[in-house]
């Protein structure tokens, strides 16, 4: 008998190697699980884009758990069910407020340039005119993956589970699999002509050549694999390890189809680049609105910078209907915008005035500037917070202009019993990343350096070792000391201007958190016109028109995910609608909350 059982074992050990590393079951189709938008209840709380993500994390909290472990897990899971927009190809930036120690914490995980002395100021410059997505779809735009560290530090010094308990969830989800929705095929679609041209990642993500088909159920075995090994191997694996030689070899070797549609040019990265790697552990940025403190991300990322100005310049002004507050928005994420560009970048590489720009005296300078009866004529050219900052480093740099960023990233909220609270925005950048997926690993691999400025002059130009300028904006908002509010958002430079919609209207306007959410949104990065979803138009577009803001429409702007602590638990919402709908949930959940 026990014979006969080793026999069984081994045929059905045969047929999983034969299988492929994804599957997708074209003919049977499944319920997708439910999503709830908003949860009210205790002892902890989650908010993600996925409901597989989010019963994780609650998963994590109701075994005692904290934020930080929450946190993890969720993001590892998040690598399965949203392998376009985050997983341990790619970075992100962790926002933790610590009920220990009373503090805000930030880890630092964005993606870096490769050390070599080729990755110069004109690495990208062939592609400047209009061959963006030539440099996406290549090694070269891949840059030093920091998600795997950023999950590494965040146990070692707030969590209380290992890695391997960490990674459970996700490989369970990559065992099992998910159901194929309507964002997920959609998302393929888009990037199926990519894909083919890959190897590695048609083999991965497609099915017989084509979109997994809605309904379906999507099964990534070699991520699970991969997982399984780093539990057991632990992150050196990665950094330096055989793991880190295979990402090496695929980014300097894109594994392409004979006589691919484009040219899949060879990156730069190497071994050491991989074990030289370093997550840094940073002070965030904070500023006071309307009595609350609001922490946020600094240098790499734009986004505490800049969504800090953008509501000191808020607060300067009156209002009466919306019309006037949303003048005053967009006037506002102008002006930040202008100044965005000018001055921020890596603080390691450039001098980046931070104290000054978040301060009052140079948010008054900005306010001046703007018309409350009139729309400015754009673009706007930055302030100098030079005078408000002393430092002969600090010089203007009037022709700065933005880089092109991606906008499909993913960002999750935590919070615990204990009282920490974790906002997280993870990357692989473009939707689908480099397209380049690590041959039989089951991860994309980011495309991250283009995020630089490909020409100058501008303060985030390539360099070796230099860490491209993000908008990510993870935040953390407390109340009287206490923590109320954690938010952010998936969404390239737009994220900087939802994450201060919601902000504002929730803080300034006391809109309710979740109307805060559903609220219709625009944004202006001082652009000519305004990008605004239609319902936003259709609301608002008649006053702001008069005043000379001019439209373009786009479907949907952001994801938010958001946690707001109350006196008696959580309030845990997500979106009901943009894409696909996100899952809020809680430990122990008061009643159903229907919008």
């Amino acid at each position: 008998m026990r014979r006969l059982l080793l026999v069984c074992c081994l045929v059905i050990a045969m047929v999983a190697a034969l299988m492929p590393a994804a599957t997708a079951n074209p003919h049977r189709k499944h319920r997708e699980p439910r999503k709830d938008p908003v949860a009210i209840g205790r002892g902890g709380a989650v908010s993600t884009v996925d409901p597989t993500a989010t019963a994780a994390g609650i998963k994590v909290l109701r075994r005692g758990g904290n934020a930080v472990d929450a946190a993890v897990a969720v993001a590892a899971t998040l690598g399965v069910t949203e392998p376009y927009s985050a997983g341990i190809g790619g970075g992100g930036f962790m926002l933790v407020y610590l009920a220990e120690s009373d503090e805000v914490v930030v880890i630092d995980g964005r993606e870096e340039a490769p050390d070599d002395h080729r990755f110069d100021l004109d690495v990208f410059a062939e592609f400047a005119d209009g061959g963006f997505f030539d440099a996406v779809n290549s090694g070269l735009s891949v840059g030093v993956p920091g998600t795997l560290a950023t999950w590494v530090d965040a146990l070692e010094r707030y969590g209380t589970i290992s890695l391997r308990q960490a990674l459970r969830p996700g490989i369970r989800a990559a065992r099992r699999g998910f159901i194929v929705d309507e964002t997920f095929a959609s998302q393929t679609e888009g990037n199926l002509e990519r894909f083919r041209q890959i190897t590695s990642t048609a083999d991965t993500f497609l099915v017989d050549g084509e979109v997994p088909e809605v309904g379906s159920r999507f099964r990534n075995r070699d991520l699970a694999r991969t997982y399984r090994q780093l539990a057991r191997r632990g992150p050196e694996w990665f950094y330096g390890g055989e793991l880190g030689e295979e990402v090496v070899e695929t980014v300097q070797d894109p594994p392409t189809v004979a006589n691919p549609a484009e040219e899949w040019q060879p990156g730069f990265m190497d071994i050491f680049d991989l074990a030289d790697y370093e997550v840094q552990n940073l002070e965030p940025t904070q500023m006071e609105y309307q009595g609350y403190d609001v922490f946020g991300m600094p240098s790499p990322s734009s986004g505490g910078i800049t969504v800090g100005e953008t509501l000191n310049i808020i607060e300067d002004g009156t209002w009466s209907d919306p019309t006037g507050f949303y003048h005053l928005f967009l006037e506002s994420t102008a002006h930040a915008f202008a100044d965005r560009n000018a001055y921020i970048g890596d603080d390691r590489y450039v001098y980046v005035p931070q104290e000054a720009m978040l301060s009052e005296e140079f948010a008054a300078e900005r306010f001046a500037q703007i018309d409350p009866n009139a729309a400015s004529d754009k673009p706007v050219a930055p302030g100098n917070p030079c005078d408000e900052d002393g430092s002969t480093f600090c010089v203007p740099d009037p022709a700065a202009v933005d880089a092109a960023e991606g906008a499909n990233t993913t960002h999750l909220v935590t919070a615990d019993r204990y009282g920490n609270m974790v906002s997280y925005t993870l990357t692989i950048e473009q939707t689908g990343g480099s397209a380049i997926t690590v041959p039989d690993r089951g991860f994309l691999l980011n495309n991250e350096l283009t995020d630089f400025n490909f020409t100058g002059p501008s303060p985030n130009l390539p360099a070796p070792g230099k860490r491209p300028r993000s908008s990510m904006s993870p935040t953390i908002v407390l109340d009287d000391g206490e923590p109320f509010l954690a938010v952010g958002t998936p969404g390239g430079s737009t994220i900087i201007t939802t994450v201060a919609q919601v902000l504002a209207n929730r803080l300034g306007r006391d809109v309710p958190l979740p109307d805060a959410v559903e609220e219709p949104r625009a944004t202006q990065r001082n652009t000519t016109d305004v990008v605004a979803e239609p319902a936003f138009i259709e609301q608002y577009g008649d006053g702001l028109t008069e005043l000379g803001h001019t439209f373009e429409e786009r479907d949907e702007l952001g994801a938010v995910t958001a946690i707001e602590r109350r006196r008696r638990g959580f309030l845990a919402v997500a979106e009901a609608v943009r894409r696909g709908g996100g899952d809020a949930g809680v430990v122990r959940p008061r009643h159903r909350h229907r919008r």
